[in-house]
């Protein structure tokens, strides 16, 4: 998830471009998941099933960005702040299995392994690309486009891991990227809920001076 810019807090995603943008990315998402979980269960790599939880977890929590558009500054920023909750459970869990896998090694199918990694980065490219001109404005809108651009770097690390895997005859650098998609999703997640918090606070504070100039 990025780096810091300059953020458009504006833009609450109320477009009707940035609406179809987001049907598309949920779509993609959807998708992926059914393909990516189902392959990484056939291939045995815990990387491209923590990856393809990351598709589920967009997906729903795209389709919560999608629900709470132009509705008020509070709603926005509470969806946000329950993703970024989301986010950091899920990344938990990833650990939590990867850490469980290592225990039970198995070298899994490269060959799948990369094929469905690089038709996941290409899904997610086309997502981020998408996305790009939106990835500015309140944390419900971020939140998206840094979902997003991570799947992309996972896809990527997954793409590394099954190389490794070739070359060492080794499971460990599947796990390792696993647990490494695990960081980033805390990382992640660490970003949305401190925008999120901070949006509320500013939401609350603008409440309570609008009261007391009514006073």
């Amino acid at each position: 998830m990025a780096g810091c810019c300059d953020h458009n807090v504006s833009f609450d995603g109320s477009s009707p471009a940035y609406r179809r943008v987001l049907w598309i990315v949920i779509a993609i998402n959807a998708v992926m998941f059914v393909i990516e979980m189902s392959a990484g269960a056939a291939s045995g790599s815990t990387a491209l099933q923590a990856d393809a939880l990351d598709f589920l977890g967009d997906t729903l929590t795209y389709g919560i960005s999608l629900y709470v558009i132009g509705r008020s500054v509070r709603l926005r920023a509470t969806a946000a702040l329950m993703k970024g909750v989301s986010l950091a459970a899920m990344g938990v869990g990833v650990l939590g299995w990867t850490i469980y896998q290592t225990f039970v090694l198995g070298v899994p199918n490269v060959v799948m392994m990369s094929g469905v990694a690089f038709l996941a980065f290409a899904a997610n490219v086309v997502s981020a690309l998408l996305l790009l001109k939106f990835r500015d404005g309140d944390s419900n809108v971020r939140s998206v486009w840094l979902c997003s651009r991570n799947d992309a770097i996972g896809n990527l690390a997954v793409i590394a891991a099954a190389g490794v895997v070739v070359v060492t005859g080794s499971a460990w650098p599947d796990l390792i990227v696993a647990a490494a998609m695990a960081a980033l999703f805390l990382q992640s997640s660490v970003k949305i809920i401190r925008q999120a918090t901070t949006e509320l606070r500013m939401d609350r504070a603008d409440a309570e001076a609008s009261a007391g100039n009514a006073d």
